[in-house]
Protein backbone atom coordinates (compact mmCIF):
# COMPACT_ATOMS: atom_id res chain seq x y z
CA UNK A 1 0.00 0.00 0.00
CA UNK A 2 3.14 2.46 0.60
CA UNK A 3 4.10 1.73 -2.71
CA UNK A 4 0.74 2.75 -4.59
CA UNK A 5 0.76 6.24 -2.03
CA UNK A 6 4.63 7.08 -2.91
CA UNK A 7 3.20 6.50 -6.30
CA UNK A 8 0.31 8.71 -6.30
CA UNK A 9 2.71 11.33 -4.38
CA UNK A 10 5.09 11.21 -7.12
CA UNK A 11 3.06 11.54 -10.04
CA UNK A 12 1.50 14.64 -8.14
CA UNK A 13 4.90 15.87 -7.98
CA UNK A 14 5.80 15.21 -11.82
CA UNK A 15 2.31 17.23 -12.23
CA UNK A 16 3.12 20.48 -10.00
CA UNK A 17 6.34 20.93 -11.99
CA UNK A 18 5.55 20.23 -15.47
CA UNK A 19 2.10 21.93 -15.62
CA UNK A 20 2.55 24.43 -18.00
CA UNK A 21 4.04 21.31 -20.48
CA UNK A 22 0.57 19.97 -20.30
CA UNK A 23 -1.07 23.14 -20.98
CA UNK A 24 0.62 23.71 -24.58
CA UNK A 25 -0.32 20.70 -26.48
CA UNK A 26 -3.78 21.37 -25.18
CA UNK A 27 -4.04 25.11 -26.59
CA UNK A 28 -2.13 23.91 -30.10
CA UNK A 29 -5.01 21.64 -30.33
CA UNK A 30 -7.67 23.47 -28.94
CA UNK A 31 -6.76 26.05 -31.73
CA UNK A 32 -6.53 24.17 -34.46
CA UNK A 33 -9.85 22.67 -33.92
CA UNK A 34 -11.30 25.79 -33.68
CA UNK A 35 -10.08 27.14 -36.85
CA UNK A 36 -10.86 23.87 -38.39
CA UNK A 37 -14.67 25.06 -37.24
CA UNK A 38 -14.41 28.14 -38.25
CA UNK A 39 -12.94 27.24 -41.61
CA UNK A 40 -15.38 24.86 -42.16
CA UNK A 41 -18.65 27.24 -41.26
CA UNK A 42 -17.52 30.43 -43.23
CA UNK A 43 -16.90 28.46 -46.14
CA UNK A 44 -20.64 27.30 -46.42
CA UNK A 45 -21.63 31.23 -47.37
Amino acid sequence: MHTVDDGFRAFGLLIDINWERLIYPVAVLGGLMLGAYLGMALSQF
